[in-house]
């Protein structure tokens, strides 16, 4: 793996970052701090820049960039603070599946069913609630288990026994006997390395990792023109220590996707749980690091001043949008316990 920056990425960072600066933020402390979806304000930002072929292959007329890219839109719109409008088509793209359509269910993966699938003739009857990131798509694709694992299914937005309650955030979506049948199945939900599921934990890696960079930096700003005891708060030991602690936890995660992303570019058979491992981390410091920021800035971080409560609610919601923190760790284990015993029995003890 290269440690160097791209060059090309550096420049559509860049871009991104100032696309991004014209997104009007949502400073309202009540009501949903972002819009998500196709339907979002971020939306025409990756539109312009044609993000929707960076990791399409050259052959299919993309640009070739590989996840990498993915991760990297990710993490910006996450450092911004502002709803992802990519996440839901990459997947679709990968999918075969036009644009346009909404998540919901992944939560409960990796293990659990939020949608439970029951067998009928042609197909499935589905029931239960889910998150869905977008309530205005006119397809949504559900996570759920049908007898041949997990799966994606297409659900059409008015299907009978489908509402959606969009009076909270994240929006909520219910199931009740709602048909659907084999031909809408979208694709498998596995844990092939390189599969649709591991490729979409890492963009949510990604998203997750720019909340906590976000996050941070308002918090190390704020502190820097704050003033407390005649000194600025960033002087302080009890507020500059954790701050630093933070960073280092950001700067790890950092490391964690963009292995992730780069192993699925460039060594697909060395994958393995790395996508379970960044997001799993990702998740974990997106939590610790944006409620360190909270504190460290204080009441103002509650107020519409400083805006991170908006981050606060972010990582609130996208640490287990796809799947919980701790059930992605046991997961990891019970790899690292099969592989252990695998090489263990393979092993040729001397005699």
């Amino acid at each position: 793996m290269n440690l160097h920056p791209d060059p090309l990425l550096t420049e559509l960072r860049k871009a991104l970052r100032k696309g991004l600066a014209g997104v009007e933020a949502r400073m309202d402390l009540h009501g949903a701090p972002v819009t998500d979806g196709s339907s979002g304000p971020t939306r025409p930002v990756l539109d312009a820049l044609d993000a929707a072929d960076f990791e399409r292959p050259v052959s299919a007329g993309g640009l070739g960039l590989g996840l990498t890219a993915g991760v990297l839109v990710s993490e910006e719109l996450g450092r911004a603070a502002r709803g992802n409008s990519y996440r839901a088509d990459a997947l679709a793209a990968e999918l075969g599946r036009p644009a346009g359509v909404a998540l919901a269910g992944l939560e409960a993966l990796p293990t659990g069913d939020r949608v439970t699938a029951t067998p009928v003739a042609g197909g499935w009857e589905l029931t239960g609630t889910a998150t869905v990131d977008d309530v205005s798509a006119a397809h949504i694709l559900v996570a759920t288990r049908t007898g041949d694992g997990p799966v994606l299914v297409a659900v059409e937005r008015g299907a009978a026994g489908l509402g959606i309650e969009d009076a909270c955030w994240p929006p909520v979506i219910r199931f009740d006997r709602t048909p659907v049948s084999v031909g809408e199945v979208a694709g498998p939900l596995d844990d092939s390395p390189t599969g649709p599921l591991s490729r979409a934990r890492l963009r949510q890696a990604g998203y997750l990792l720019g909340i906590a960079v976000g996050a941070h930096r308002t918090a190390v700003d704020y502190a820097g023109f704050r003033r407390q005891f005649g000194t600025r708060l960033r002087d302080l030991p009890a507020v500059s220590f954790p701050l630093a602690r933070a960073l280092v936890a950001v700067r790890a995660t950092r490391a964690a996707v963009y292995r992730g992303a780069w192993l699925v570019d460039s060594e697909p058979d060395a994958v393995g749980t790395a996508p379970a491992v960044a997001l799993a981390m990702a998740a974990e410091t997106a939590r610790d690091v944006v409620r360190l920021s909270m504190q460290s800035c204080g009441v103002r971080a509650m107020t519409a001043e400083l805006g991170l409560h908006r981050y606060y609610r972010l990582a609130a919601a996208e640490s287990a949008r796809y799947g919980d923190p701790a059930a992605l760790w046991r997961a990891v284990g019970a790899d690292r316990v099969r592989t252990a015993r695998r090489n263990r029995a393979a092993a040729v003890l001397p005699v």
